[in-house]
């Protein structure tokens, strides 16, 4: 397995997001969930990544689960920051000092384990000074809770006054073929400062993987089905831009979710991507992905056919696009 450097974390090259797992996308198969765990330390993929909010609690259990007795052969991040509240869809976002302390706690307790590699503040907290919650987080780094200080969704200016407070390592962000917002200001950012880039939903939601025909495959309960790019006119716009990366990829010998992972490897050693799943055949076909290699000439014809700004529809429902870039 090739590595990569996320600031001074070293991390397989391509990660497993465990969210699928537990939450969003469909029924869950604990027994399958486990297995490809299991699959993903024999292939080299030793970087997990999960949040308290998945499940709720439940994603980090299985985590911690999976892990048990062989702690030390796997990279753990997880995330704080979305309460849940009493009501259907009650959340905020919190980042006070009080607030990330137990939510740390409660997150070893259910991980069984006593530090957490990476740790992220999963959304920015309006109401409290970034450099409240990252004196807290730096805290829990002097206690030995923690190891790498993490943001997600976090824009530049909060990354430069994050960092004035502690080094922050990473920085989770969207970024895939068809979003890609971060080459903007948060990319140079990111460099600037010495943070590495770690890719969510580098597939699109599944999407460019081109193994979403319509939108009855989504399950009833698939959250998908609410995201302004799964539905009506944008549906079949996305479905178009698939259509350009699969034939790119037959020409290459890969399959579309594999040409994708390979262009967000591409795009810097200071990548990695997090592509997230709940089966062994779909790690094993993301993990492909390693072996495709993009010439100058395929980098320039995948962004002619996906230049920035190419999918139809905003990438979450609009009341949330408000957390996003804080």
């Amino acid at each position: 397995m090739q590595t990569r450097k996320l600031g001074g974390l070293a991390v397989s090259a391509i990660g497993l997001g465990c969210m699928g797992m537990s939450a969003f996308y469909g029924p869950r198969d604990e027994k399958e969930s486990l297995a490809t765990i299991d699959r993903s330390l024999e292939l080299g993929c030793n970087f997990l990544d999960t949040a308290d909010v998945y499940g709720p609690h439940t994603n980090e259990e299985l985590v911690g689960k999976a892990i048990k007795g062989r702690r030390d052969k796997f990279v753990i991040a997880t995330k704080f920051a979305i309460v849940i509240g009493p009501g259907p869809n009650a959340r905020s976002i919190s980042g006070k000092p009080e607030y990330v302390k137990s939510a740390c706690d409660a997150s070893l307790k259910r991980l069984g384990i006593d530090t957490i590699d990476l740790y992220y503040q999963h959304r920015v907290d309006p109401n409290t000074p970034i450099e409240d919650t990252v004196g807290a987080m730096a805290e829990l780094v002097k206690q030995g809770k923690i190891r790498y200080l993490g943001l997600s969704e976090a824009g530049a200016n909060t990354l430069r006054r994050a960092c004035k407070v502690h080094q922050i390592t990473a920085l989770q962000s969207e970024y895939s073929l068809w979003t890609r917002d971060p080459e903007d200001e948060i990319l140079p950012a990111c460099r600037e400062l010495g943070i590495g880039l770690v890719a969510y939903s580098p597939l699109g939601r599944g999407f460019l993987t081109g193994q979403i025909k319509k939108f009855e495959d989504l399950a009833a309960d698939d959250y998908r089905r609410f995201s302004p790019r799964f539905q009506g006119d944008n549906f079949g716009k996305n479905l178009e831009l698939v259509a350009r990366v699969e034939a790119i990829a037959k020409e290459k010998g890969c399959t579309a979710g594999q040409l994708a992972l390979g262009w967000v490897m591409a795009q810097g050693e200071d990548i990695v991507p997090i592509p997230g799943t709940k089966r062994r055949t779909y790690l094993e076909e993301n993990l492909g992905a390693l072996g495709v290699k993009l010439t100058p000439a395929e980098l320039k014809r995948i962004d002619e056919v996906a230049p920035k700004g190419v999918a139809a529809g905003l990438r979450y429902p609009e009341q949330m696009m408000s957390s996003v870039n804080g």
